[in-house]
């Protein structure tokens, strides 16, 4: 798709489509390449990093990274802990919460998982676009990311 100007919004509509479209195919080229490499999705890949990158996080703090409704953030958690990769610890600052951490097989898992993730975003992304545009495209998503999360859009209601 070409873009004719920056500030014509009548390319909004294909920028969306194109957006959505894109990471729809990345999403399940990744999820297939995880699930057969290491057995996880990548949802559950993602939230591994999370954990893994944010010691002590709580499930409010999973779906308000991910846009996703707590209900739904802390089934996700109760799988990782099912499968052995997360355990929940209780919260000494607030008894209605627990602190999330990575066992030792969820650190080894993401670790390993990591590898595979970058390298098939690198010929994915990488075999598509030169070095710039992936710049570009990173500083653009950035910015717009962080003023739709400045401003609270499109977080779940419940």
């Amino acid at each position: 798709m070409e873009y004719k100007t920056t500030g014509d919004a009548s390319v909004l509509p294909d920028l969306f489509s194109d957006l959505v479209r894109c990471e729809t195919r990345l999403y399940n080229a990744l999820n297939d390449l995880l699930r057969a490499r290491h057995g996880i999705v990548t949802s559950q890949f993602e939230v591994l990093r999370y954990l893994r990158d944010h010691p002590r996080a709580r499930v409010a703090d999973l779906a308000a990274e991910f846009a996703i409704g707590i209900g739904a953030t802390s089934k996700s958690v109760d799988r990782l802990e099912r499968l052995g990769w997360a355990v929940r610890a209780p919260n000494p600052a607030d008894r209605r919460s627990s602190l999330l951490a990575l066992t030792d097989e969820g650190v080894r898992l993401v670790e390993a998982a990591e590898e595979t993730f970058g390298a098939g975003l690198a010929e994915l992304v990488g075999g598509a676009l030169d070095a710039s545009s992936v710049a570009a495209a990173a500083h653009a998503l950035a910015a717009l990311r962080s003023a739709l999360e400045g401003r609270g859009i499109g977080m779940p209601t419940g």
